[in-house]
């Protein structure tokens, strides 16, 4: 039997010979019985192997582990989600009827929409701020409350000249946006790097479904009747459902959401940790992310794809009606497909992250697909035919609504070791911005010129974006931290959820001489 020690010299007097051929060996060591841990890498810029310096360095031990109850944090903050975006489409969906019922302009009823994109812009700097010093649970639990606080106020607006109120009601959840930067950030503190970037799909996800149920649920609960007391008893029982939800996902978000486990998931996690709270500035951090070029670059064409889905989302239902008169549900159901579409995408897009790391590639090409979705969406719109507008409208959505997660997590890779929410609530504050210039201006091209010419607007925009996005350069700065050995097998078993660990014949059997 070898013992640890003449292992350890063994290895260092092959060392030198291993690194003439161009390799270096990982390095582990026993940290206590039957555990083993794994070294960072250290700070180079190379994209490929860590050099034998860095190997040669005495770095800290690090111990990564995988939580199951990460997934039980991933289901809580996608209930979440999904609650507050079912709020922001609830009145667009059927802007017609609340029209009516309130005896308003289209605008005030677009600025329903609008005030879930404007609300976060203010928001973002205090709240990326807070993210960093107290933490995600804080931001969850903040705006789970005024998510719920919201719903509650609007349960009394059910009335002719309850606007005020209701739009009122609108802005108190539109505060709980505030968690938009979160998904990349919870699937990096809870997750491992072979499953981060579907982790960040599917707390997408949870915003997509509600988005959905927002495009679902109003036709049928609130159908166009002319009696506007049936139609206020109608509104209030929509308001009531929508306000007993959030009070649940409230209570649950309280007692069981957490920060973030014990023990990091992964080595580039574990680096970040590692760094002395005294050596973070945010001010710095924030002036560090501006000056990267590339992800400046994703800011703006993330902004364009994003708030092109925004300007659609809010609009569908002008859209279609206009073309399609008195089809309110079927409006409703060509969201449905669109979002649902886009669900689909994330995941695959997400899954295909985690196996491939192509990040730009798969960026690029989910951005090109969806230049041309929408070119099909828009001349086929006005074709007389509501099965074409489904078929056209999920092809987009799979592309649109596919990209969210990728911009997050490719932002994730062009800024590693900044914090995951600052990054993405930049890409949210652009897609913010540009979802109210690009509503309000189609909805006036659309108010002049019809709906092809609105269409086309965003089409302009989005091969900008398409441009912009194959100008970026990909450094995957988070890959290089999470970099493994070629001719080393993984030997951490904390990835599949063991309590247990490596025993040291596994070790010894995973390096290669």
């Amino acid at each position: 039997m070898i013992s640890r020690d003449e292992f350890s010299d063994e290895w260092m007097d092959g060392l030198g010979e291993d690194r003439n051929n161009g390799w270096s060996p990982p390095r582990k060591e026993r940290t206590s019985l039957g555990e083993y841990s794994q070294l960072p890498l250290g700070d180079s810029s190379d994209t490929s192997e860590p050099s034998a310096l860095d190997t040669a360095q005495l770095l800290p031990l690090v111990e990564t582990k995988l939580y199951k109850r990460r997934w039980l944090m991933l289901f809580v903050f996608s209930a979440f989600a999904m609650s507050n975006a079912f709020m922001w489409l609830q009145y667009g969906i059927i802007s017609n009827i609340f029209l009516r019922f309130y005896g308003i302009g289209a605008l005030a009823i677009d600025w329903l929409s609008m005030l879930f994109l404007l609300t976060y812009i203010p928001l973002f700097v205090p709240v990326t701020w807070v993210l960093e010093n107290r933490g995600v649970r804080e931001v969850v639990v903040v705006a789970a409350a005024f998510n719920c606080i919201g719903a509650w106020i609007k349960t009394g607006t059910a009335n002719p000249n309850m606007f005020a109120m209701t739009f009122f009601g609108q802005f108190v959840c539109s505060v709980a946006t505030i968690y938009m930067g979160i998904p990349s950030r919870l699937a990096s503190l809870w997750f491992g790097e072979q499953e981060v970037s579907t982790a960040c799909s599917i707390a997408v996800l949870g915003t997509q479904l509600g988005i959905a149920i927002g495009f679902l649920l109003p036709p049928v609960l609130v159908p166009n009747v002319d009696d506007v007391e049936e139609l206020g008893y109608n509104i209030r029982i929509m308001f009531y459902i929508s306000a007993g939800v959030a009070t649940f996902i409230f209570i649950l978000v309280v007692i069981v959401f957490q920060e973030k486990p014990e023990i990091p998931p992964s080595p580039a996690q574990a680096q970040a940790r590692s760094i002395p709270p005294e050596e973070y500035s945010y001010t710095t951090s924030i002036m560090n992310l501006l000056r990267n070029k590339p992800f400046m670059l994703l800011v703006l064409s993330y902004g364009l794809n994003v708030g092109s889905f925004y300007s659609i989302s809010t609009l569908l239902n002008r859209m279609i009606i206009e073309h399609y008169p008195g089809e309110e549900v079927n409006a409703g159901r060509i969201g449905l497909t669109i979002v649902v579409a886009g669900m689909a995408g994330s995941l695959i897009c997400g899954i295909w992250l985690d196996r491939t790391k192509t990040y730009k590639q798969t960026t690029l090409a989910v951005y090109l697909f969806t230049l041309i979705g929408m070119l099909v969406y828009t001349f086929t719109l006005n074709l007389g035919h509501l099965w074409v507008v489904f078929l056209t409208g999920g092809a987009l959505g799979f592309f649109m609504t596919g990209y969210l997660p990728l911009g997050f997590e490719f932002a994730v890779e062009l800024t590693y070791p900044e914090s995951e929410g600052t990054s993405s609530g930049l890409l949210n504050c652009s897609a913010q911005i540009f979802g109210i210039i690009f509503t309000i201006s189609q909805g006036k091209i659309i108010d002049r010129w019809g709906t092809l010419a609105g269409n086309i607007f965003l089409c302009i925009f989005l091969l900008i974006g398409t441009a912009l996005t194959g100008l970026i350069k990909s450094d995957l700065r988070r890959q290089k931290a999470n970099l493994q050995k070629a001719d080393m097998q993984p030997v951490s078993k904390a990835t599949a959820d063991l309590e247990g660990a490596v025993s040291p014949p596994e070790v010894l059997n995973a390096m290669k001489f």
